[in-house]
């Protein structure tokens, strides 16, 4: 646990050990989330994996979603196209 005061504004420095276990850099965006009163530090690749992590439970192995949107998106097209 790092210990650290606030400053003018409401600022904290985000201190440099939790900056290099993040991988942060200067001019990376965090993004702050409140959980259970508690305020959470993360970064949009954080989010992105969760959410990847997430939709992997509920696609079979060896399925590509890309694919299947293309596929659809042409099936579409073709209705449109059709007389």
């Amino acid at each position: 646990m790092i210990n650290m005061k606030m400053s003018d504004g409401g600022r904290v420095v985000v201190p440099a050990e939790i900056r290099q276990s993040m991988g942060l850099k200067e001019g990376d965006t965090v993004l702050w989330e409140l959980r259970g009163g508690e305020a959470v530090l993360t970064t949009r690749r954080a989010q992105m994996r969760e959410a990847q992590a997430m939709v992997r439970k509920y696609v079979p192995v060896g399925t590509s979603l890309i694919d299947e949107l293309i596929a659809d998106r042409r099936a579409e097209n073709a209705q449109d196209e059709a007389p």
